[in-house]
């Protein structure tokens, strides 16, 4: 028995990998964390350095954790940023560490894959090695129900709350239907901004993975890329990625592409699996009133309704989410630090910030715009 480091997914087939996962979310699929590598968004250079660990036993793997060693905090949507400063304010080094997750992705899952027993004897294994290769601690981060059993059972990880916002298809046979759940007021708040975008003229199409021609994944990078640029910052995925990816899981993208008098105005990309559409990218190349709602928001609730998904996972922050039906969603991440003065300030903490979230999270259903008693 023993723990394996994998410096890249090429270094394990395919079939092996993926026999481990428990469903067909894509993000998990060795074809997706594979072209994060090769089409160069995830590279020792950028400060991710792929750090896979595999569980073998008489050289079987039972189990595996996707992971990279990591020298900042960027890309990960669990903010440390303040545990580094503090850390390196009292002289404590912070990076590197080593991250379990899914880059640039918040979207929970499983990330202990395969065997339970094989799993958490990986977990009482990675201590150890973390001393070994002179890293500070482990972040495992939007994690399942079944990871968070095993990682409460590990001594000293450190229990993280968020909240996002999920939009859940209850049987409504179309958006009309689901607009006749909602409170008057609300009811008619949503129907005015999809009307003021159609009355803007914008037209919008819908493709699946294989049927975007590069000059329209052109596009959609540019896009993509400009909502960073707007910020001054430079765009976690290459334009390699998209089309990489269009290639290996073309089942798993959906894009809708917003025209105005005929010329591509907008994008959103979602990736899919059999039960949740997950909104990933958005972007424009000009400002328009009301015009992210729609293409992020409500093209993907059609999306849902037509396919019959039952979960609109859009992304990670955004409170203006809650009045458009997107519920609270308390999300998990797990810390090991093994510095132990940094580990007991860390953990007292996150005893003010969990109770915090939970707070927060009840207050925000009421801002929900169901109908009361529903």
């Amino acid at each position: 028995m023993s723990l394996i480091h994998l410096t890249s997914l090429a270094e394990i087939p395919a079939a092996e990998w993926d026999a481990l996962l428990p469903d067909d979310q894509p993000f998990l699929r060795h074809a997706f964390l594979l072209t994060l590598e090769q089409s160069g968004s995830v590279r020792p250079e950028a400060g991710w350095q792929p750090d896979h660990l595999l569980w073998r036993e008489e050289g079987v793997t039972r189990a595996a954790l996707p992971g990279y060693r990591k020298r900042h905090s960027q890309g990960e949507y669990v903010f440390d940023h303040a545990w580094a400063d503090a850390s390196q304010r009292a002289g404590i080094r912070y990076y590197p560490k080593w991250l379990g997750a899914i880059p640039f992705s918040p979207v929970s899952g499983a990330r202990l894959l395969g065997e339970t027993a094989a799993a958490a004897q990986l977990l009482s294994a990675l201590p150890e090695s973390l001393l070994q290769q002179g890293l500070s601690g482990a972040h495992i981060n939007f994690t399942d129900a079944q990871a968070n059993q095993l990682l409460a059972d590990q001594p000293d990880w450190l229990s993280r709350l968020g909240c996002q916002y999920h939009w859940h298809n209850r049987g409504y046979r179309d958006f009309q239907d689901f607009l006749d759940s909602l409170m008057s007021r609300k009811r008619k708040q949503l129907r005015k901004e999809r009307e003021q975008v159609m009355q803007s003229g914008f037209e919008f199409d819908r493709y699946l993975g294989y049927q975007l021609r590069e000059d329209q994944w052109d596009f959609v990078y540019t896009c993509y890329a400009n909502t960073y640029a707007v910020r001054g910052q430079r765009p976690y995925l290459t334009r390699d990625f998209f089309s990489l990816l269009a290639e290996r899981m073309p089942q798993n993208i959906v894009v809708v592409i917003a025209r105005l008098q005929q010329q591509p105005a907008a994008m959103a990309f979602y990736l899919r699996d059999s039960n949740a559409l997950y909104g990933r990218y958005w972007g424009c190349l000009a400002e328009f009133d009301r015009l992210h709602f729609e293409t992020c928001f409500y093209q993907g609730m059609d999306l849902a309704l037509d396919e019959g998904l039952t979960r609109f996972d859009a992304g990670a922050q955004g409170e203006h989410k809650l009045v458009r039906g997107f519920e609270p969603q308390i999300t998990h991440s797990w810390h090991y630090l093994l510095h132990p003065g940094l580990r007991d300030a860390v953990a007292d903490f996150l005893v003010q910030e969990r109770e915090g979230v939970r707070g927060w999270a009840e207050e925000a259903r009421d801002a929900l715009p169901y109908r009361r008693g529903d």
